[in-house]
């Protein structure tokens, strides 16, 4: 599900919480809004244009599994780092989800 509200520039330059892991870098801010949008960010250093957005598709639908187990209310980050274009997708899901857990954004009751 795409976000009708788009996370500004200005948002991501603004004071956050970071976790990183071999493969991914999590950014997250507190929002306004109720409600947890994604950002996702891939250099072009990764690939053409087919590789970089398959690293784009699979983090939205981390994202998107994990959304509910998520608490709401934050924007998150998500960047790929160069070694993310040939992880394995469960490799990579483990170290999304450790990144979350790092940042506090994980509920407890889930």
């Amino acid at each position: 599900m795409q976000c009708s509200v788009p996370i500004s520039p200005r948002s991501a330059s603004a004071p956050r919480s970071t976790a990183s892991a071999r493969d991914v870098v999590v950014y997250c801010m507190k929002n306004r809004q109720g409600m947890s949008r994604l950002g996702v960010t891939v250099s072009t250093k990764l690939g053409h244009a087919v590789v970089r957005n398959r690293v784009r598709r699979r983090l939205r639908e981390l994202y998107r599994l994990h959304r509910q187990e998520m608490l709401p209310g934050y924007d998150v980050i998500a960047v790929a780092r160069m070694r993310a274009v040939d992880m394995p997708y469960a490799k990579l899901e483990k170290q999304y989800l450790r990144c979350l857990a790092q940042l506090g954004l994980l509920r407890e009751d889930v």
